[in-house]
């Protein structure tokens, strides 16, 4: 049943940029946060630090050493937390023979997937990833001991605790959690990932890749604690060349659906998480460097990179030494628990949030050239009982202004000029849960069109 909502006068309010508020405070999302256990995460790294490598090329056949190894106890694990959790979650291992400058030769890659299907809406689907490959200084040594505490078996445990903590319980929307391999070898398992969703006609809402979320300590002894990264693209990957026309004309550079959705994470943040804060980077990943998000990405699907606050270098991608007395090596005294648990907590809430709300609305159009109003349009969903549109300033980073609106998929914003703002709508459920803020036209849209086929 829909819910009538009257249009309120659009109204300016504070004069701070104010972090996207969601649709009234929710009780699941802070319960599944509050379900993240930094004890299990440990025991997690430290079984996949126990496999010596966990490089993509290294050992398949036994099952103390190697990545062959590694992907069956991830496998255990998700088969594990099914068993706990009444058996929702469907464990797959999608793979290919790949090759790459960095592997010896033809490798079988493998990734370890666990899905959570939706209850009314199952081809949208929000996905957890970190990659459980590890490496050395030589990303071609698959013999030597690649402990990966951090990178990536911090992002590793985030997905395995993620799925222990959500399949307890049931969402609109599918949920997926997948271990990937092959990172380190050139996003080889990002790739099978992307391939994957598009076989199974997932309506990707959102991709949270999470690659190197467990240190605090940076380098010169920089601590941090409070903050983590999120990594977004400023254009969709996928745009086209009249796409890119009409956006540097009209604007959008800043608002692609990956970009709505970090701005979407810093509210779940805000509102439900305790000393952690998100940092917004305008940026597809770290410079020159990049994670298996960005063949999500290249697919057509919203996705973001996760990653903690300062890094440290002589912890990544590092021959196990010590010179100078410095130590070097991705070893698990360089994780830490406590905040890894807080980053987390971040992407269960976020994914409680984005499963249970609508799907972001469609069709988003404005229109008001040589008006003092801006009209701004929508294709009304059946999921959605109510609307909000959003205005900005052109050089805001948040979406500072809102009003209500009912379901008849259009709003006027009176004395609202059309060249000053930018503008986005989100969608609201009956029970309040709401949306990422969707920017008009082929810029904003989290649809994947566009993407090669």
């Amino acid at each position: 049943m829909r819910i009538a909502i009257p249009l309120f006068a659009a109204a300016f309010v504070a004069s701070t940029a104010q972090a996207q508020p969601l649709g009234g405070e929710q009780p699941l999302l802070k319960e599944v946060a509050a379900a993240v256990s930094p004890a299990r995460q440990k025991a997690s790294i430290e079984k996949l630090v126990s496999f010596g490598t966990r490089h993509t090329g290294s050992d398949t056949k036994s099952d103390k050493r190697g990545i062959g190894a590694a992907r069956r106890w991830i496998a255990s694990e998700f088969q594990a937390a099914s068993k706990d959790c009444g058996g929702r979650l469907t464990v797959e291992t999608p793979s290919r023979v790949m090759t790459a400058e960095r592997l010896a030769g033809p490798t079988e890659v493998m990734n370890v997937v666990a899905i959570l299907p939706g209850t009314s809406d199952p081809s949208r689907v929000i996905v957890i990833s970190g990659h459980y490959d590890s490496r050395v200084t030589d990303a071609k040594n698959f013999t030597a001991d690649a402990p990966g505490a951090n990178d990536d078996g911090s992002g590793t445990a985030a997905v395995i605790e993620a799925a222990r903590v959500l399949c307890k319980h049931q969402f609109p929307a599918t949920l997926v959690f997948a271990a990937l391999a092959g990172e380190e070898q050139g996003l080889l398992g990002g790739k099978i990932l992307a391939d994957f969703a598009v076989s199974k006609g997932w309506r990707v809402e959102a991709n949270l890749n999470n690659d190197i979320i467990g240190n605090t300590e940076g380098l010169g002894g920089v601590r941090d604690n409070t903050h983590v990264r999120v990594f977004s693209e400023g254009t969709r990957s996928t745009e086209t060349p009249e796409e890119a026309n009409r956006r540097r004309y009209n604007g959008g550079e800043v608002d692609s659906p990956s970009r709505n959705l970090a701005r979407f994470m810093d509210g779940v943040a805000d509102r439900y998480l305790t000393n952690l804060d998100v940092v917004m980077v305008y940026r597809t990943d770290r410079f020159g460097r990049g994670g298996d998000q960005v063949e999500m990405l290249r697919a057509g699907f919203p996705a973001v990179r996760i990653t903690e606050a300062v890094e440290n270098y002589t912890r990544q991608h590092q021959d196990l030494r010590t010179e100078n007395g410095i130590k070097y090596g991705d070893t698990i005294d360089g994780v830490d628990f406590a905040y890894l648990a807080q980053v987390t907590r971040l992407n269960v809430a976020t994914m409680a949030a984005l499963a249970m709300a609508p799907a972001p609305p469609t069709g988003v159009e404005i229109a008001g050239a040589v008006s003092p109003d801006t009209t701004v349009k929508w294709k009304p969903a059946a999921d959605a009982a109510a609307y909000r549109v959003w205005w900005r300033s052109t050089t805001d980073p948040q979406w500072r202004y809102s009003r209500l609106a009912g379901t008849t998929g259009e709003a006027k914003l009176p004395g609202v000029i059309i060249d000053d703002w930018f503008f986005g709508v989100s969608a609201i459920g009956a029970d309040g849960y709401e949306s990422p803020v969707v920017f008009p036209g082929a810029a904003g849209t989290f649809e994947r069109g566009g993407a090669p086929k």
